[in-house]
């Protein structure tokens, strides 16, 4: 594991802010030959959490920067990207500037799971948009989920609404339409690559509320995250899925076939932001 700190290694104060003061976000995916799936979706869920969570991003051009030098030389990698300040801590929250990029780069981890059997939990993540740092109540509900005989935990709020799992994203297959849960969540990058490229495989998608007394309703259900593209979930609490093979496996294609996106900024990129064009977010 390689850890760097805006491109120089890490010191021990740097990670020892990180380990008493739980203030930043991150995001984290598959890197393969200097590219990856959804980068600008990543790129733009760094420079939005910067700006809310500090008043000021480190910029497109210089998260690349940084994330090329992390990943240099390795062909498969798993790259963590978290945004913290040393200025900021319990005692002095106020600080308002461009957050620190810590890079961390791993062996790309297995999927969660071949299946799951999962129990719905009145619970809902805090700043459920964000993806930060603050995961005390996702790792005790999944601790609790297990403790009781379950793979892991899907939320649902105080009406019974589903939202999200503990780190993923839940899909329900009704005929050839996919349906994402609409309530307070993150937007998980792996369900937006999903989405993209269902059209092409005569699969819909659309958003709406899902209740847990509705479930029984839907043919299939499967979790999505960057480690996971699709792994199908056997049963929420009683209500059992007879999930198709072959329908998640077209599920996943939607997937795979959004090509991976280079991490190294072009010169005609650079060019457009001397020009002053954003590109992040389009």
């Amino acid at each position: 594991m390689d850890i760097l700190i805006d491109g120089r290694p890490a010191t021990p104060e740097d990670l020892a802010h990180q380990a008493l003061v739980n203030y930043g976000a991150y995001t984290s995916f598959r890197v393969e030959n200097g590219a990856a799936r959804g980068l600008d979706l990543h790129l733009a869920r760094l420079d939005l959490a910067a700006i809310e969570l500090f008043g000021e991003s480190p910029g497109e051009a210089e998260f690349r920067r940084l994330l090329a030098l992390a990943v240099v030389g390795r062909d498969k990698a798993w790259l963590r990207v978290s945004l913290f300040s040393p200025e900021i801590g319990h005692r002095n929250p106020s600080f308002v500037g461009r957050p620190k990029v810590m890079t961390v780069v791993s062996p790309p981890p297995p999927p969660l799971a071949t299946q799951m059997r999962v129990t719905a939990v009145p619970h809902g993540r805090e700043t459920p948009h964000l993806k930060h740092v603050a995961t005390f109540g996702q790792t005790r509900v999944r601790r609790a989920a297990r403790a009781a005989g379950f793979d892991d935990a899907l939320f649902v709020d105080d009406q019974g609404h589903v939202s999200e799992g503990v780190t993923w994203n839940i899909g329900f297959v009704q005929g050839n339409r996919i349906v994402w849960p609409q309530a307070p969540m993150l937007a998980g990058v792996t369900q937006i690559l999903i989405a993209r490229g269902l059209a092409g495989l005569g699969l819909s998608s659309q958003t709406q509320p899902v209740h847990r007394s509705e479930l029984a309703a839907f043919d299939a259900a499967f979790l999505c995250n960057s480690a996971t593209p699709v792994c199908p979930i056997a049963a929420i609490d009683d209500v059992a899925f007879a999930n198709d093979p072959a329908l998640l496996a077209r599920i996943e294609t939607a997937w795979s076939a959004q090509p991976p996106q280079p991490i190294a900024i072009r010169d005609d990129d650079a060019r457009d932001d001397d020009d002053g064009v954003s590109r992040l977010g389009r």
